[in-house]
Formats: C-alpha cells, sequence, structure tokens
C-alpha cells in the first residue's frame, strides 16, 4: 500500500511539472517591418459566403422628443443599413428602434455595430454622424454621468464644467482626442479610436467626480501631442514633462450652529391670554360706561403725543443751523498769524535789499576819503 501511494504521488508530481509556454515562440512575422499587426483590414464578402446561420437582433428605445427627427431621417438610416445587409424597424407606438440580421448578412460584426448606431441615435446624435459608426476603425462609447453625483445642483455645475463657455472646452476636447464628443442629458456619447475613447471617459469621469477639472487635462494632452513629435523621446518616460496639478481644499464658512437648550420634559408655560390680563387688574369687572371712558382716554393721549410731534417736526424746519465758532475762531487766528508773519518777512527784505543797493552805489573815492577821516574824528572825541 505504502508503495502505491508512493507511485501515485510520483505521477501527480510529473502531471504537476509540465513546461509553461511551450508554444510562445518566436514566429518569422513577428518582427517583420512590413506587417501592420495594430492595421484593421476592411472585410471582404468573400471571408463568409454562406452568411449568418442565425438571426441576431437587438431593440432601444427612444425619448419621445427625438420621434419627429428620427422619423425624417429612417430612410437614410435604412439605405445605410442596407448596404451591410441589415434590416432595420421605427415603432412608433412602442417607441423603440429595432435592427437584425438578414440572409444577405456576411460580417458577423456589423449587427453590434447596428445596434451602436440605434444606441446613438436615441442619445440625440445627429443622423450623419451616427452612420460614420458602421466604419472599422471607429468605435463608440456611452458613458453615463447621471449616478456619479447625487445633488443635482452640483452635476449641471460640473456638466457646464465640461461643455466650457461657449462649447469651447468640449472642442479643444474633441480636437485633442480627435473624438466627437456630445453631452445630452446624464449620459456623454463619443465617438472615435479606442485610444481617444479611453482618455474621454477618464476626463469625463474626472471632471464629473470633481477630481480635476478638463482644463488641466487639456494642458497634459497637449503638452503630449508635442512629445510625442521628438522622437528621442519616443521610448522614454514622460512623467517628469508633465505638470502634476494638486487639489487645493477651499476653506468653507463655517455654519454657526445654534446653542441647543437644555432638554426639559414639561412644556413651555402658556402666555397669559387677555382675559387673564384683565383679571389680574381688575379691569373684568368693569362697567361698559367705565371701560369705554378709559378707551377714549387712551386714545386722547395717543393723539396729544401725535400732535406734539408733528408740531415739533414743522417747528424744526425754522430753527437756523448753529455755527461752527469754534473753527471760524481758530481760521480767524491763523489768518491773522499769518498776516502779521507775511509783514515781518516783507520788511526784512526789504532792509536786505535797501543795504544791497547801498553797496552797490558807493564811490571809491568817497570811501576811501571817508574811511582817512573816520579814526581822526575819533582821536578827537579822546582828547
Amino acid at each position: 500500500m505504502a508503495a502505491e501511494n508512493g507511485d501515485m504521488e510520483v505521477k501527480e508530481s510529473t502531471k504537476k511539472q509540465k513546461h509553461k509556454g511551450k508554444h510562445d515562440k518566436p514566429k518569422p512575422w513577428d518582427e517583420d517591418p512590413n506587417i501592420d499587426h495594430w492595421k484593421i483590414e476592411k472585410f471582404d464578402a468573400s471571408w463568409n459566403e454562406g452568411g449568418m446561420l442565425e438571426v441576431s437582433s437587438f431593440s432601444t428605445l427612444f425619448p419621445t422628443y427625438r420621434e419627429k427627427y428620427l422619423q425624417e431621417v429612417w430612410p437614410m438610416v435604412k439605405s445605410a443599413l442596407k448596404e451591410y445587409g441589415i434590416a432595420c424597424e421605427l415603432n412608433l407606438v412602442e417607441g423603440s428602434m429595432t435592427v437584425s440580421t438578414t440572409r444577405k448578412t456576411r460580417d458577423p460584426y456589423i449587427i453590434v455595430k447596428a445596434r451602436d448606431l440605434i444606441k446613438l441615435l436615441s442619445r440625440s446624435v445627429p443622423a450623419p454622424q451616427a452612420i460614420r459608426i458602421l466604419n472599422d476603425e471607429m468605435q463608440c462609447d456611452i458613458i453615463k454621468i447621471g449616478n456619479l453625483v447625487r445633488n443635482k445642483e452640483r452635476f449641471v455645475k460640473r456638466r457646464q464644467h465640461l461643455v466650457g463657455p461657449n462649447s469651447s472646452t468640449l472642442k479643444a476636447l474633441e480636437i485633442l482626442t480627435g473624438c466627437y464628443i456630445l453631452v445630452q442629458g446624464n449620459t456623454v456619447a463619443a465617438m472615435g479610436s479606442f485610444k481617444g475613447l479611453k482618455q474621454v471617459r477618464r476626463i469625463v469621469e474626472d471632471c464629473i467626480q470633481n477630481k480635476m477639472h478638463p482644463v488641466y487635462h487639456i494642458k497634459i494632452l497637449m503638452m503630449k501631442k508635442e512629445l510625442e513629435k521628438d522622437p528621442a523621446l519616443k521610448n522614454e518616460n514622460w512623467d517628469r514633462f508633465l505638470p502634476k496639478f494638486k487639489k487645493k481644499n477651499v476653506k468653507q464658512k463655517k455654519v454657526k450652529s445654534k446653542e441647543k437648550k437644555p432638554y426639559t420634559p414639561f412644556p413651555p408655560p402658556q402666555p397669559p391670554s387677555k382675559v387673564d390680563m384683565q383679571l389680574e387688574t381688575g379691569e373684568y369687572f368693569w362697567s361698559n360706561q367705565k371701560k369705554q371712558a378709559k378707551k377714549w382716554q387712551e386714545k386722547q393721549e395717543k393723539q396729544a403725543e401725535k400732535t406734539a410731534e408733528n408740531k415739533r417736526k414743522r417747528e424744526a424746519a425754522f430753527i437756523p443751523p448753529e455755527e461752527p465758532k469754534e473753527q471760524n475762531a481758530g481760521t480767524s487766528e491763523v489768518k491773522s498769524n499769518d498776516v502779521a508773519a507775511m509783514a515781518i518777512s516783507i520788511k526784512k527784505k526789504s532792509k536786505d535789499l535797501g543795504k544791497k543797493k547801498a553797496y552797490e552805489n558807493i564811490n571809491a573815492e568817497e570811501y576811501i576819503a571817508a574811511s582817512g577821516e573816520l579814526p581822526m574824528k575819533k582821536k578827537a572825541k579822546r582828547v
């Protein structure tokens, strides 16, 4: 028994020790530069001459406001699908569009493309643009954004960020991603290549979830476009060139919470009624004559107050305003001081001017003669 158990274990170990990836050998066409592995070849009817074995069909509902437009455009849609052997039906009673394969259908994937076509038509995409989805290189993505935000006002505001002023943000995204984008209600319909659709989905979700504004995504995409042109940076990491945007938390105003009063099981005291107040003052037991007399007296008092107030208002118009005496006195003193100072300065200037003129008019001979006579007079005085 022990030997048998040992043999079983050996067999299990040999079964487990299988060589993985033995078929992953390099193929001669893997490294052939003439073959484009990413190219999508156009479908040829000769690849599937027998046609489809089963009938496949898809249907979708459309809103009532699209009914009139779809009626006008349906012949165009029908003729476009007829080329690929697809039958289509517009049911106005149920409000639905149906596409299905026929005996003439050869391309097995065209029914999926037809399904995308009716989806785009129901999401308000124009018919000429939606028919382009039947091309092999064109793909579509319908992004649901209605359930990403609960608050409706916030959702509308963020959706407007995606569109931008005069649809400028949306146009920039269409140019950079190479996709057609349509924002309608709770969905965003996009048409383009797989790479572009991936970028559009990320931008839309980041915008609605308030992770990053579309303008920042546009800046990053513009920088990537420039980096793609440089062959030296083709195989390098571009993170060092791309800008890094940090989310700033804007401080919101704190709502002042009202102080909660201490809980009491008893209700607040009932305010006294008119009858209770009359009972307290004893007015309740007065006669009607006395009550009327009191009312008349109160009325007369109110009238007297009113007349006095009106009289005071009328007399206020005849009272002259008080003149600012202190300010005038101060200004007059300042003016008198200024005049005195000016007079002193003028006298000083006239004195200086007189001296200057006297020095200028002195004759040299007279000055020498005068200077010779002056000391003699002084000596005479001393004697």
